[in-house]
């Protein structure tokens, strides 16, 4: 499970939502319900988005957020935080209520699973905070009506993918735990189906995620071209982050615009930060690694 901060104080708890990161995503169909059937390599960042929640006895979802890219956001009932508190109240017939804070570090509609990372952690932290109990199958469940990404988010550790999200197997990969990974996003929000309508419906064969090697020669993200399409800096984040020294791998996560580098070591991984931030001061940049598998 991703890693939880010590409790603020008695009546708090925290949860970090995790920045997921499609190491490799191929996109095999378009399906008859209109979803695509999707095979993809799922990893956790050590870092992400911060929720902090305090039970109620009134039976409100009460959502403010902060953050460098809170005011992104709207705290309604629209927003995923919400929703995911409300569906899961729904479900238990739970009688009381929630005050959370989010505190939005993950850049919006970025390809990083930022909102489907935020509506797991909510799961996670009103489970804890409401103290009830609820099958992993019916949590899947409800994650997923939230949203395709929603129930990886919630163990959030390594996993195998497939169809739309309902196909989850924690798959390790030696070599991968642990490893520098740099996240740049070009500060433009690329609209997920516009890019998925961009996918040429070409079946470029199956993900082999046996090996880092494997994940390397032949992975690839069947929605990179489309999303450059739409958004053609991502090509110059590519680029960049191609030319740094000590590179493993750089490749768009999800539907972008977020990209993501695995580098040799944290030298390696430090200087290539460095080295964007100078170039693109206006790029958003982070420093992190992969999580536990």
């Amino acid at each position: 499970m991703p890693h939880r901060d010590a409790e603020l104080e008695a009546d708090s708890f925290i949860e970090t939502a995790c920045a997921k990161v499609n190491v490799a995503l191929h996109v095999r169909a378009r399906r008859d319900d209109g979803y695509h059937a999707l095979e993809s390599l799922f990893v956790f960042a050590e870092h992400g988005d911060r929720l902090i929640g305090w039970a109620t006895d009134d039976g409100a979802i009460d959502l403010v957020i902060d953050g460098p890219f809170g005011e992104a956001l709207d705290a309604g009932p629209g927003n995923l935080v919400v929703k995911a508190a409300r569906a899961l109240q729904s479900y238990l017939g739970e009688q009381r209520g929630a005050a959370i804070r989010l505190t939005k570090v993950l850049p919006v509609a970025s390809g990083i699973g930022g909102g489907s990372a935020d509506a797991a952690a909510t799961l996670r932290l009103l489970v804890r905070l409401w103290d009830v109990r609820i099958d992993d199958g019916e949590l899947a469940a409800l994650a997923l009506d939230l949203g395709s990404d929603v129930p990886a988010c919630i163990a959030s550790v390594t996993q195998l993918v497939t169809g739309r999200g309902e196909g989850l197997a924690r798959h390790a990969v030696e070599g991968l735990a642990g490893m520098a990974m740099l996240l740049v996003n070009p500060g433009v929000a690329v609209p997920t189906g516009q890019v998925f309508a961009g996918w040429d419906r070409q079946d470029r064969g199956p993900l082999d995620a046996g090996s880092l090697n494997a994940l390397i020669g032949s992975g690839r993200n069947d929605l990179e071209s489309p999303a450059i399409v739409v958004a053609p800096v991502i090509a110059e984040v590519l680029a960049c982050l191609n030319a740094q020294p000590g590179l493993v791998l750089a490749r768009m996560s999800g539907s972008g615009a977020t990209c993501f580098a695995l580098f040799e070591d944290d030298i390696a991984l430090a200087d290539a930060a460095m080295a964007v931030r100078i170039a693109h001061p206006d790029w958003w940049v982070m420093e992190t690694r992969i999580g536990a598998a």
